[in-house]
């Protein structure tokens, strides 16, 4: 049986990817190994600077925070099992993460669709906003003491106004005429909170919550830096005041994988609730 030529051709083509996504699939490997060449210098370069130029004592080097990273996770450090170090940090963060974000979130869109309570409580937000929360880790291990509570309490700080503003701004931009329409048609006050406010609001909230967990570590690792017995913060200033940069390094980069992973969690969750709304028209860059 003959093959018609023109007919293999049209075949051909039809199951041939578009060149579109072959630009694209062209484009991420690019982006991947521009990266990877970027890592594989800079770590190189930090190499050699340190073997051969700069003190290594004070700035350390890939191969040192390497070997204190496996010491780390095969022997444990001086205050026990480095997972055992990192799960302090992480309940706390996560506490701290939990609790802020949802009293962000309940405060700020109850300010934001009371123009009453709003203007009488703004002067004490504000003065609130103004202090700088990361002192206020000393007065919490004063009050609660050294244990994990002081540590919830500074990240809870932290994270609370980085979620509530966004919460306030969120309800503050509801649709009026959206809002008008579904009173028109009768829904009640739990109604329009729960069918209109909160869905509006959704996307401000979850913008705000991938900052929020960095604070929330951010909060946890202070707070073990104030006074504790465990956690990676205690880890980072110890191995500060032995001055060994390698272990500062090795903690910043565990810090580091905790909030990436975090990060990556948020953006799914995102994802998940933001499925209704429609993709953009137009591509912007993948940071």
């Amino acid at each position: 049986m003959s093959l018609d030529a023109p007919a293999v051709a049209a075949e051909a083509a039809r199951l041939r990817p578009p060149a579109s996504l072959t630009r694209r699939v062209r484009g991420r490997w690019s982006v991947q190994l521009t990266r990877l060449v970027l890592i594989v210098a800079w770590l190189g370069s930090w190499e050699l600077s340190a073997t051969y130029w700069i003190d290594p004592f004070y700035y350390s080097k890939p191969s040192a925070i390497w070997h204190q990273l496996v010491a780390w996770f095969t022997t444990g450090t001086a205050f026990g099992s480095i997972w055992t170090n990192i799960g302090v940090t992480l309940a706390e963060a996560v506490y701290g993460f939990v609790i802020g974000a949802l009293g962000g979130v309940i405060l700020g869109v109850l300010l934001g669709r009371s123009r009453f309570l709003a203007d009488v409580c703004a002067p004490f937000i504000k003065a609130a906003n103004a202090i700088p929360r990361i002192v206020l880790a000393s007065l919490f291990v004063i009050w609660f003491g050294l244990g994990m509570s002081s540590k919830v309490a500074t990240a809870i700080v932290l994270v609370f106004f980085a979620v509530f503003f966004n919460a306030f701004q969120g309800a503050r931009e509801v649709d009026r005429v959206v809002n008008d329409n579904a009173r028109i048609l009768g829904a009640n006050r739990r109604q329009l909170m729960t069918s209109i406010v909160l869905p509006s609001a959704t996307s401000w909230i979850l913008a705000s919550l991938h900052t929020a967990f960095g604070f929330a570590l951010i909060g946890a690792i202070v707070g073990e830096f104030t006074g504790a017995d465990k956690g990676l913060g205690l880890l980072i200033a110890n191995a500060q005041g032995t001055f060994n940069a390698a272990g500062i390094y090795a903690g910043m980069i565990i810090v580091t994988v905790i909030a990436l992973l975090a990060e990556w969690l948020l953006t799914l969750l995102e994802k998940r609730l933001m499925a209704w709304r429609p993709e953009p028209s137009s591509s912007g860059a993948n940071l």
